[in-house]
């Protein structure tokens, strides 16, 4: 089924940037597991629905404006990469952010089973089992 992951992977960006939790929600499965680039607490792990929640959550308290900017997208079998940037501004600070931002999203059954996000493009690449340079 080409592009159908692609398709659920932009999905959740869209639910993502909008801050639609339910909608984002439905995408994964039971046991979804995001390692996000960006967290209050460097290296959390957030698991279901419940953790997807807490996600959110942490990110509201911390960020004024904190989007997801997608450049392209590569699909493997069960595996979906998108390259892109993220942005933000903090909350509190009015920092702003703006970096590099590699996703691997890892379907099960044409739903989100993970996440694991990167600053850097080449380690999602690998993280993928993809060559940086290929």
């Amino acid at each position: 089924m080409p592009q159908e992951n692609v398709e659920v992977a932009k999905r959740c960006i869209d639910a993502f940037n909008a801050r639609q939790v339910d909608v984002f929600t439905a995408l994964t499965t039971p046991d979804f597991v995001w390692s996000p680039s960006m967290v209050a607490v460097e290296g959390e792990i957030f698991e279901g629905s419940e953790g997807i929640r807490r996600y959110f959550d942490s990110l509201s308290r911390a960020w004024e404006t904190f989007l997801i900017y997608p450049d392209s997208f590569r699909e493997l079998p069960s595996v979906v990469i998108m390259l892109g940037r993220l942005s933000g501004h903090g909350k509190h600070s009015g920092v702003p952010v703006d970096a590099s931002l590699g996703m691997v999203f890892d379907f099960r059954d044409g739903s989100v089973a993970r996440i694991r996000g990167y600053l850097d493009h080449g380690e999602a690449l690998r993280a993928a089992g993809l060559s940086p340079r290929g």
